[in-house]
């Protein structure tokens, strides 16, 4: 993975990216909101397919908890309206193509599949609270769960910020 010199208890770095009626949104305009901000490689691709199916399906869960979750791979625009529309997604989907985010972000790096290395988006997930401080970073993602995985890893900050007032 490249080095990134984003850490847990960090403000997240903002970027900006178009919602579905084409108006200009940044991270920092969700303040006030918790955010999952998961990079994951490629539409259409069984892991990535899963992992996005997940987050759908749990869509209505994560609202009610107010938490927005935000997905980026280095897809174009087109690509993640067909994606939406196949996974019945609701949340956001941020087009990267030029990598600025996921470098940014520092989950571009050295992959390796079937005994070759390549460089590709490494499946990461930003847990960040509602002044943008980074609470968690979820490395080598697993799809299949992660969607609870990273609601229970929520509830656990609730719980753990209510035992410390």
């Amino acid at each position: 993975m490249s080095d990134t010199s984003i850490r847990e208890g960090d403000i997240s770095p903002d970027f900006s990216f178009n919602d579905d009626q084409g108006k200009e949104l940044k991270l920092s305009d969700l303040r006030g909101k918790k955010v999952v901000v998961y990079f994951y490689p490629k539409d259409f691709t069984p892991g990535c397919s899963t992992e996005a199916a997940e987050f759908a399906g749990d869509y209505e869960l994560f609202r009610a908890k107010n938490i927005d979750i935000i997905g980026i791979s280095p897809d174009d625009a087109e690509s993640h309206s067909r994606f939406k529309e196949k996974m019945k997604i609701l949340y956001y989907l941020v087009p990267d193509a030029d990598l600025t985010i996921s470098k940014r972000y520092g989950v571009y790096g050295p992959k390796k599949f079937m005994g070759k290395e390549y460089m590709g988006v490494i499946r990461t997930t930003f847990l960040v609270d509602e002044k943008g401080i980074v609470h968690k970073i979820i490395k080598k993602v697993k799809p299949l769960g992660h969607s609870q995985e990273v609601l229970l890893e929520f509830e656990k900050s609730s719980l753990d910020s209510i035992k410390k007032s």
